[in-house]
């Protein structure tokens, strides 16, 4: 691993990789909807065995600097960042106010996981 790559950064950049392949399995198919479903579900599972190879390395090593609560809330957070950029440039839907609004509480709920009280 580079000097520059902490457990802390590398815990990130594996976890939004991680998020963008499970994004694209759990939502890609959505543009494909005259395809069978029993192909998009193996195409799913494909893609999905791909995102395990970089969450549960993630995990493994967030664990060594973050609590599991964290490291759930981090991907939590990371995934709406991912899913708001997929929705935007893939499926070309709007983030309107309120889904902006709800997800920006979700991502304040970091703050009291992460405070040390």
């Amino acid at each position: 691993m580079p000097s520059f790559m902490t457990p802390q950064l590398m815990t990130i950049v594996l976890l939004a990789i991680s998020n963008v392949f499970m994004t694209f399995a759990w939502y890609g198919h959505l543009k494909f909807t005259s395809k069978p479903l029993w192909l998009v579900i193996i195409a799913s599972w494909g893609i999905a065995l791909i995102e395990y190879c970089f969450a549960i390395p993630a995990n493994r090593v967030g664990h060594t600097v973050y609590s599991a609560a964290e490291l759930k809330t981090m991907q939590e957070i990371i995934t709406l960042v991912v899913f708001c950029v997929f929705s935007w440039a893939y499926l070309g839907e709007a983030i309107r106010w309120n889904h902006a609004v709800g997800f920006t509480l979700i991502a304040a709920a970091g703050f009291f996981v992460f405070h040390k009280w």
